[in-house]
């Protein structure tokens, strides 16, 4: 492990707003499990997980424009989410926090109707079928995050890859969930008003796609489980 990536290891040990539990805590009795709001946030303020977050670009962007919510980035990537976390520490962000973890433990981690909100962002699209149960949008996905979303939550997809997009939408048709809005090219001039966090706020990734000619695709649905 190079010496930059075990620096970040070790500052985020320093961090009050990174839990990194292994997976054994995961799995046992979670101390954070239904009590992020009152021992995590000291808040009610629904909870927004960004799943997969990578750097936390789109983490701490939403927490700069909706203090009203709380954000939570989660990667099993530490050393990748470390420019996230220590963003929001300059900022003083105190609605943002980063979960290292598997996302296959998520209903570990949060209680049954905890989350209002999750975000997947450019996520590996999985293309081989060997490992289509590791899409994030899978149906065995979708049923943890049904388990830990409200009933009226909802789930965003932003990704360049078609083939994931055009997956998720036979999934949630055949699941009988509902789409909200749906867009192959967010950025296309007769495409339509977008929320502005789709198109105002860009990973990395993003940016790199973009560059490329690739189109951005989008979906916003909830889950009927």
């Amino acid at each position: 492990m190079g010496k930059d990536k075990i620096r970040r290891f070790n500052e985020n040990k320093t961090f009050d707003h990174v839990v990194q539990p292994n997976r054994a805590e995961a799995m046992e009795d979670f101390a954070l499990k239904g009590k992020w709001n009152q021992d995590f946030f000291k808040n009610n303020n629904p909870i927004v997980l960004e799943l997969g977050c990578g750097k936390g670009e789109y983490t701490v962007a939403m927490a700069r424009r909706e203090a009203d919510k709380n954000f939570i980035g989660v990667d099993i990537k530490g050393a990748r989410f470390w420019r996230g976390a220590k963003t929001a520490l300059e900022e003083n962000l105190d609605n943002v926090g980063f979960l290292r973890t598997q996302i296959e433990l998520i209903d570990h981690l949060f209680a049954e109707n905890e989350v209002s909100e999750i975000w997947i962002t450019f996520p590996d699209p999985q293309i081989k079928f060997r490992r289509s149960k590791h899409r994030l949008t899978h149906p065995e996905f979708l049923r943890k995050y049904a388990h830990i979303l409200k009933g009226d939550g909802t789930v965003n997809l932003k990704t360049d890859s078609e083939f994931l997009h055009g997956y998720t939408h036979g999934v949630i048709q055949v699941e009988g969930h509902k789409v909200i809005t749906s867009s192959h090219d967010v950025y296309h001039p007769d495409n339509g008003e977008m929320p502005s966090i789709v198109t105002e706020v860009q990973t990395y990734y993003e940016e790199k796609f973009k560059a490329l000619g690739k189109s951005i695709t989008y979906i916003k649905f909830q889950l009927k489980y």
